[in-house]
């Protein structure tokens, strides 16, 4: 099964391995502190002088910032990718009489749209990931205040999924619903 929520994982890794690193300062700090390790004097000073460092310091200082900007930068980059990767799927059943290719955003835009109609729903996205073999289907669907996300999951799993998967010729679809709730109400009858 794809991942369906990469930032998160990447997110954890990254907050681990700093988590890491400053416990291992920490660490180290107060080892040091009460002379439990003897690599650096307590009472040394923190910088030996005042004099300028010498010049490839500072651009050792300089690199190492600029590679900590491009990962922060790389991590905030990741938050903005929520969806999973689609491909195209390919139907061949005999090459030698062509193929038949189907974009997956394609194939979920009217089960989307069907989504859409239901009572409750605000608004739904959906994103067919993986391959035809193995394919994950992930659903965000925003429900209005007076919606019923229960209700909305029984109709989806009676109509909507097993049309998905007619109309795929899958077997199975392994689904993650996401349910958002919106101050939006649904239409009133005045």
């Amino acid at each position: 099964m794809t991942n369906l929520n990469r930032p998160a994982r990447l997110n954890r890794v990254l907050l681990g391995l700093l988590g890491l690193v400053l416990l291992a300062a920490g660490g180290f700090a107060v080892a040091t502190h009460f002379r439990r390790l003897t690599v650096v004097d307590p009472e040394a000073p923190l910088v030996p002088g005042t004099t300028t460092p010498p010049t490839w310091v500072l651009y050792v200082a300089a690199a190492t910032a600029v590679v900590l900007g491009l990962l922060a930068l790389r991590w905030l980059l990741a938050q903005l990718a929520r969806r999973p990767r689609t491909q195209t799927w390919r139907f061949e059943a005999d090459p030698d009489r062509g193929r038949t290719e189907l974009a997956a955003d394609a194939a979920v835009a009217p089960f989307t749209e069907e989504l859409r109609t239901y009572p409750g729903v605000h608004q739904a996205r959906a994103t067919l990931a993986g391959t035809r073999e193995d394919p994950t289907l992930a659903l965000v669907v925003s429900v209005e205040q007076d919606g019923d996300p229960t209700e909305i999951r029984e109709r989806l799993e009676a109509e909507g999924l097993p049309r998905l998967r007619q109309a795929l010729d899958l077997d199975d679809v392994p689904v993650a619903v996401e349910f958002r709730f919106t101050t939006a109400a649904g239409p009133r009858i005045r």
